[in-house]
């Protein structure tokens, strides 16, 4: 069950999306997803503490009518249970810009083409705060 779901949004390319939340003791892992609609995601943003086999691992993915694209996978895991995180995106054409805190960035190809960002959803373990452009 999504912890928020926010829909007709238009986050233009170049516009960075602020996503802030606590994440809860004892977290297995949480989820942000931007793009079109549940079935087509420009980026499927999954930080798994303990979860599907991966420990404090990130897994991004795409989704294109449903199907999922390929996942990268980063290591570099900056989240800790019983503590506030921001995660910043900011898109284009070609990729998604994701800022860690700690300042560390990840990039993610924009595979499904999507210019604007029309839907976010935020769910599993972060106890959500804030969504704001920057």
């Amino acid at each position: 069950m999504p912890g928020i779901v926010c829909t007709n949004l238009n986050i233009a390319p170049g516009q960075r999306v602020a996503v802030k939340g606590d994440v809860l003791p004892g977290a297995k892992s949480f989820a942000i997803n931007l793009g079109k609609s549940p079935d087509v995601l420009l980026l499927h943003f999954n930080a798994r503490f303990d979860a599907h086999g991966d420990v404090k691992t990130i897994v991004c993915n795409s989704k294109n009518k449903g199907q999922w694209g390929k996942e990268l996978r980063e290591t570099n895991f900056p989240f800790q249970e019983g503590t506030t995180a921001e995660v910043l995106f900011t898109h284009d054409k070609k990729e998604v810009i994701i800022t860690l805190p700690g300042n560390h960035q990840v990039k993610f190809p924009n595979e499904t083409g999507l210019e604007n960002i029309e839907f976010v959803c935020i769910d599993g373990d972060l106890n959500f705060r804030s969504l704001s452009l920057v």
